[in-house]
């Protein structure tokens, strides 16, 4: 097996406009690329039929994103935060020189601070449709 590199994370989104400010605006990552989906091959990857998909690849510090809308057959979810312990991806995580600066300021971005989550060093926020986005105080020591 050779594996290459690497890709990206695929975040479904309710409203494409909406959450790309707020990846965008509120943690600094640049639009690489924009383009459409659909088709029979499409659908078959995504095992979604009738599919008509709008893509939105960002990318900062070497990590790529790509902000999923679903014009049909729509999104799924209620957009509250999943549980920490939910099988599969569970958050995103960026280290922060201030963790309360920063949660107000993607607050202003059209996320919401899960207060209740708040430590010495850290804070949950989610994005506008619930993913989960950790806030790290601090230079990038290893670990966590």
């Amino acid at each position: 097996m050779a594996i290459r590199a690497f890709s990206h994370v695929g975040v479904c989104v309710s409203d494409l406009d909406r959450s790309l400010a707020f990846y965008r605006d509120g943690l600094g990552f640049r639009e690489a690329k924009r383009f459409d989906v659909a088709g029979e091959a499409a659908e078959t990857l995504l095992a979604l039929p009738d599919l008509d998909l709008r893509v939105v690849l960002l990318e900062r510090d070497g990590v790529r994103l790509e902000l999923l809308r679903y014009d049909v057959p729509g999104h799924r979810g209620s957009g509250e935060p999943r549980p920490m312990n939910a099988l599969g991806i569970s958050h995103l995580s960026l280290r922060v020189d201030d963790v309360d600066a920063a949660a107000q300021a993607l607050e202003r971005a059209g996320g919401r601070v899960l207060r209740a989550t708040r430590t010495d060093g850290a804070v949950f926020v989610t994005d506008p449709d619930g993913t989960r986005i950790e806030l790290v105080a601090g230079a990038h020591s290893g670990g966590a």
